[in-house]
């Protein structure tokens, strides 16, 4: 348990996160504790690196803490799960990491991603155009659109199949929130489901003539010494896919959100436009996509002056790490102007994330047109948060849009 006062606060508990991060918990801990024994429900526990420069460390030894050995989800997960989460590149450890990733990385430079520019303009346009005014719910009903439509485009997806597609991407990162995930059904459901989706793709696919995709791309290239298997491209298709979705949807609501609770800052970039891109870095550090990804170890070793033992669980905590103090100016405050901004949003290392410069060219590109389009943007009821430890995101969002 975490302590903060009297209080005993669990940091692993996805209650603990409904009304938002325990920053103030964080914030103790990173003083007190910051490399934190945290216990889980399952009998097991994990150690929560807090502080920035303890999870750069971690992030930056992946031989010796594995993203493989025991996946990047806190739960231990069943074998098969575990072996479809392998064959994805958040997973992956070097070699094979770097082998699956080189031949993907020119498709994400930022001069390839810069000339999807028009393109996302104009999807953010229509979807702005289709909103008219008054209230509206805005994370399913306006965000969720844009990356649904930029990442069926970038892989040639059918565009029936896109708001499937993205629900499957919502279920799999929210799984611990029984509203979203509906009656009955399963975590674990949703990834499958979606693999077996790639897995028709790609026997499709691969029986027609190629097209400029990333999907023909991907069943084209040789990947070490073999090009992927359909089961292969399933799994790859799932994080692919769940990241081009679901992490952006989030970035884009919580963002908004963060600007409204903020009319200072809003303001500040609604007289200067120039500001978009480091309000876009500034919201990354503020509201990141997700709260943690678990690394296992292999060895024996330490963190900070705390040992840790081989085959222990690591969760490098982004939401704590990117408000430590001993890195960011007045860190609990949210500014839009702020340079420089470190954040651990994307990860940093082997597995920096491959679509940052999509990522951060969506979020440019959104808030330009949305500012544009709405001159007044305010709440028009109370937000919802997903109950989830490692989704940091909105389930809804009311707000109230004046052309």
């Amino acid at each position: 348990m975490a302590v903060t006062g009297s209080e005993q606060v669990d940091i692993y508990s996805p209650d603990t996160y409904v009304a938002g991060p325990p920053h103030e918990v964080f914030a103790e801990l990173r003083r007190t504790d910051p490399v934190h024994w945290q216990e889980m429900t399952d009998g097991t526990g994990y150690w929560a690196v807090l502080r920035h420069a303890d999870l750069v460390h971690v992030a930056r030894e992946p031989e010796l803490f594995s993203a493989s050995l025991g996946g990047v989800v806190l739960e231990d997960l069943d074998a098969p799960t575990l072996e479809m989460m392998r064959h994805m590149l958040l997973a992956m450890d070097p070699p094979g990491h770097v082998a699956y990733r080189r031949p993907l990385a020119p498709s994400f430079t930022a001069r390839v991603i810069a000339r999807m520019e028009g393109r996302i303009r104009r999807i953010t346009r229509d979807i702005l155009a289709g909103v008219g005014e008054g209230d509206v719910e805005f994370v399913h009903d306006v965000c969720s659109l844009l990356p649904s439509q930029v990442i069926g485009e970038l892989m040639g997806l059918p565009p029936e199949d896109w708001l499937r597609i993205h629900a499957w991407a919502e279920r799999q990162t929210s799984g611990q929130d029984a509203e979203i995930m509906g009656a009955g059904d399963r975590s674990t459901s949703a990834p499958l489901e979606m693999a077996m989706y790639a897995i028709e793709l790609a026997g499709r696919r691969r029986r027609e003539d190629p097209r400029e995709d990333l999907t023909s791309l991907i069943l084209s290239t040789t990947f070490g010494d073999a090009p992927m298997t359909d089961a292969d491209f399933g799994s790859f298709f799932v994080q692919l896919v769940t990241a081009g979705n679901d992490t952006t949807k989030t970035m884009i609501s919580s963002g908004t959100l963060a600007l409204v609770e903020h009319p200072d800052q809003l303001e500040a970039v609604r007289a200067d436009p120039a500001l978009v891109p480091s309000a876009v870095e500034e919201i990354l550090r503020w509201a990141n996509p997700l709260h943690y990804f678990r690394r296992t170890a292999t060895r024996d070793t330490e963190v900070a002056g705390t040992a840790i033992r081989a085959g222990d669980k690591v969760a490098m905590v982004y939401t704590s790490a990117n408000r430590d103090e001993l890195v960011f100016a007045d860190p609990q405050r949210f500014d839009v102007a702020r340079s420089p901004n470190p954040h651990l949003s994307f990860g940093i290392g082997t597995h920096f994330c491959l679509g940052a410069h999509l990522a951060r060219l969506e979020g440019r590109v959104f808030f330009e047109e949305l500012l544009g389009a709405f001159p007044r943007i305010e709440l028009a009821g109370e937000p919802r948060r997903v109950r989830s430890n490692l989704n940091n995101a909105l389930r809804v969002l009311p707000l109230r849009l004046t052309r």
